[in-house]
C-alpha cells in the first residue's frame, strides 16, 4: 500500500499477466476492463474467475484495483450492466470509473458503497466541472490529457481537498478531446466510444491533390511543420516534482492494449523515479537511465503534450 502523502503509481492490466507484472514492477494500483463497458474491447480483459483471481494478488500485497466502465453508452448497453456492476462489487473491485450520467446513476443504485472515479472521458478541464461531479459522489476525477501545469494547479486549488485527481503521465495521446473522436466510425465503421476504436489516427498518411490521383506527397515532422494525425506518446518522467506539486493525487500510465513487457519497464522506471524524489526531493535528479530503460520498450516519439 503507498504511503500517505504520496501520489499514487497507477497502471494498465490489459489482463492476468499484465496485471501481475505491473504490480511486481511497483504499481500502486492497476485499471482493467470486464468483458464488457471498457474502451478496450481489443485488450485481454478479465472474465469473471480472471477478475476475482487478480483482486485477491493485488490486494494481497496491499494494491487497489479499478474497473472501467467508461464507454458512451446507448440504451442497449444498459440491459446487462447491472449484473457487471453487482459482479464488480461482489468480486472485490475498489472503484469504478465511469464517464456517462446514466452509468453514475446505475452504480448508486446497484453498489451504493462502490468508489466513483470520473473518467478523461468525460472532459474534465476545470474546477467547476470537477466540484460538480464531487458533489454527485465522486470521489476522484481523471483530468484530460488537455491541461497545463498551471491549469491542474488551478482546479487543485478551487476543489475540496478530498476530491482527489488524476492524469495521465506516459503514453498514447488522442486527436480528440480525450477520445470524444469519431475517425474510427467514419472509416472503420467501429465506435471508438464504446471500446472498439481502430486507432485511424497511427496509420500513415499521404497528402493527394485532387487533379494528381495516384500521386501520393508524404508528410514529414520537423521544427518547422508536424504530422497529420499521427501523434507522438505521452512521456512525463522528467517533470516528476512539478506534478507532485501540482497536487496531482494518482499519475496514470496508459497501456492496456501494450505487452508485458512494456508494462513492466515503464512501471519499473516511474517507480523509481518516484522513490528516488521522495527519498531527498531537495536533492533529487532525473535519472536519464530510467529514460533509456523505456525506450527499450516500443513506443512512439515522445512529448510532453500540453503539460
Amino acid at each position: 500500500m503507498r504511503e500517505a502523502g504520496r501520489v499514487e503509481l497507477l497502471a494498465p492490466a490489459g489482463n492476468l499477466e499484465k496485471l501481475k507484472m505491473a504490480i511486481i514492477y511497483g504499481a500502486d494500483a492497476v485499471y482493467l476492463g470486464g468483458e464488457e463497458f471498457g474502451l478496450r474491447a481489443g485488450a485481454g480483459n478479465f472474465s469473471p474467475e480472471q477478475l476475482r483471481e487478480g483482486i485477491e494478488f493485488a490486494h494481497a500485497r496491499g494494491k487497489r484495483v479499478y474497473m472501467t466502465m467508461n464507454i458512451i453508452p446507448h440504451n442497449e448497453d444498459f440491459e446487462n450492466m447491472p449484473g457487471h456492476i453487482r459482479q464488480a462489487s461482489d468480486a472485490g473491485v475498489d472503484a469504478i470509473i465511469f464517464s456517462d450520467p446514466g452509468v453514475l446513476d446505475l452504480i448508486k443504485q446497484e453498489a451504493p458503497e462502490m468508489e466513483l472515479h470520473l473518467s478523461t472521458q468525460a472532459n474534465n478541464t476545470n474546477w467547476r466541472s470537477a466540484a460538480f461531479w464531487h458533489r454527485q459522489g465522486v470521489k476522484r476525477v481523471i483530468l484530460a490529457r488537455e491541461l497545463s501545469y498551471n491549469e491542474i494547479k488551478k482546479i487543485r486549488e478551487r476543489v475540496p481537498e478530498e476530491l482527489e485527481l488524476e492524469m495521465f503521465v506516459h503514453g498514447a495521446m488522442c486527436i480528440s478531446y480525450s477520445g470524444r473522436c469519431l475517425l474510427s466510425n467514419y472509416m472503420a465503421d467501429r465506435d471508438s466510444n464504446r471500446g472498439a476504436c481502430a486507432h485511424p489516427c497511427r496509420w500513415k498518411y499521404h497528402l493527394v491533390e485532387e487533379k494528381r490521383p495516384g500521386e501520393y506527397m508524404p508528410i514529414f515532422e520537423d521544427e518547422r511543420g508536424t504530422y497529420i494525425f499521427n501523434s507522438k506518446d505521452l512521456c512525463l518522467i522528467e517533470h516528476l516534482p512539478q506534478i507532485i506539486d501540482s497536487g496531482i493525487t494518482s499519475l496514470k500510465i496508459e497501456g492496456r492494449m501494450k505487452s508485458s513487457y512494456y508494462v513492466a519497464t515503464v512501471v519499473k522506471a516511474y517507480r523509481e523515479a518516484l522513490d528516488a524524489y521522495y527519498a531527498d526531493p531537495k536533492n533529487y535528479e532525473f535519472d536519464i537511465t530510467w529514460m533509456d530503460e523505456m525506450s527499450k520498450a516500443s513506443h512512439r516519439e515522445y512529448t510532453t503534450g500540453f503539460f
